[in-house]
Parts: structure tokens; C-alpha cells; sequence
């Protein structure tokens, strides 16, 4: 599945109730309460998880992630993670966030400190989801394999993103869509040049959600026997 869509679902990588557990972290961090609506004035806010302790570190140390980041990029081919990165929490506020538009994450770290996007990237992405999430609140938009249609637009020089967003969502726009939907404890894998996309939300309750950089111990390159490497070239 990975190899044609650009993307695999981790099942109940954690327990509900680790799911949960977070979550209420997360709320506690944000400052708001799931049980006063009155409360939700901004259409997303960002927050962070506690670095892998408590509940998020058993995230971390899933043996359904690890099982499936060992699939995917080798044995040896991925670098543990240290913390799930940045939470944005999605209200159903309106108007959306406008920051919805068709793009890759895909990067690698310049001389010079800076980064950018490029047809050798460095970073899977990987989705954390921590409250239910349904079509209607707000779920990652996933363009189905379009990681063979992103390194065709790319090539193999480096782009701003600006540039490159631009070019992915051209290049990918008649694929079909997936939505990274699940319950609390579920994952998604997703390849580094797969075209993804926030979504709008038009549901009733938040949606909490971490995207996180898995660093790779070896650049993306044709000819490497990982999943990675054979999702460009099957």
C-alpha cells in the first residue's frame, strides 16, 4: 500500500487511553476546555508535545511505529524520534485558517542553516492523531500517490517552497484524495514528496493532531531497496 499510495495507516499504535491521556495534556497546554465552546475563538491553535514524556512517549516507543518506519525506510534507515512535533489543534471556527493549500514537506538542512525543499529529502511525516478524527473535522487531505508525480515535477534540483508548492499541486491535481481520518492512537506514515493538504473544518468537536519529521539515516535516492526508494520508481 505504501509503495502505490505514498502513505500507510498505523492502526492503534497506542492505546485509546494513551490517546486520551495526551490529549488532556494538550488542552491543559492550550489554556482551553473541551467543555466550554465559548472558549474556541481562533480557528487553529498550535501547540507542542512535552519533548516524549508521559503519554507521548509511549507514542514514541510504539512497537506498531517502529514495525512500520523498519518497513518502510530499513532497518537502520530512520532516526528515532525525540518528541511528535508541533500540535496544531483545529476549532470549527469560521473562517478557516487559510492555510490549506496543496504542498510537500519534504526538506533538507542547507550549509548556511536554512532549508529547503527538494527531490532528495531527508524527512518522512508522520501523523499522530489524538481525538477522533471524522471527514468533516478537518482530517490531513492526501493526494493518493502522488509522490511519483511530485519527483517528476521536481526533478532533482532544489525549490523554494513557494515555488515547489505550487508545482506538486499542479502536477498532482487529478489524483484522489484520502483523508487521514482514525480514532485516538492511530498513525500515518507518509512518503517524503506525497501532496497533502489541511483540511476545513466543518464538524463540532477539535480535532488535535501532531505532524512530525522522521529524519532518515540516508537521503532518498533511486536504486535503494527501501519502500521509500520503490514507491518512486514502481
Amino acid at each position: 500500500m505504501f509503495v502505490d499510495d505514498g502513505f500507510v495507516k498505523i492502526e492503534a499504535a497506542v492505546s485509546r487511553e494513551v490517546a486520551d491521556a495526551a490529549r488532556a495534556i494538550l488542552w491543559k497546554q492550550i489554556g482551553l476546555s473541551p467543555d466550554d465552546p465559548d472558549g474556541w475563538t481562533e480557528p487553529v491553535v498550535w501547540t507542542a508535545d512535552m519533548a516524549g514524556k508521559g503519554p507521548f512517549g509511549e507514542f514514541l516507543r510504539s512497537p506498531r511505529l517502529h514495525e512500520a518506519l523498519d518497513a518502510v525506510a530499513g532497518e537502520g534507515g530512520w532516526v528515532p524520534l525525540g518528541a511528535l512535533g508541533n500540535i496544531p489543534v483545529r476549532f470549527p471556527r469560521r473562517p478557516p485558517a487559510d492555510d490549506r493549500g496543496w504542498h510537500i514537506d519534504s526538506s533538507v538542512a542547507n550549509a548556511d542553516g536554512s532549508w529547503s525543499v527538494s527531490a532528495r529529502p531527508e524527512t518522512m511525516l508522520l501523523l499522530t492523531l489524538f481525538s477522533e478524527v471524522g471527514q468533516d473535522d478537518a482530517p490531513t487531505r492526501i493526494r493518493v500517490g502522488s509522490h511519483r508525480d511530485a519527483a517528476k515535477a521536481l526533478g532533482d534540483g532544489v525549490y523554494d517552497p513557494f515555488v515547489a508548492g505550487p508545482l506538486v499541486d499542479a502536477a498532482s491535481e487529478g489524483r484522489p484524495v484520502a483523508y487521514a481520518t482514525g480514532l485516538p492512537g492511530d498513525m500515518y506514515l507518509v512518503h517524503p514528496l506525497t501532496v497533502h493538504a489541511a483540511d476545513e473544518h466543518r464538524g463540532t468537536r477539535p480535532r488535535f493532531m501532531a505532524q512530525s519529521p522522521v529524519f532518515l539515516t540516508t537521503p532518498l535516492a533511486p536504486g535503494q531497496p527501501s519502500a521509500l526508494s520503490r514507491a518512486l520508481s514502481a
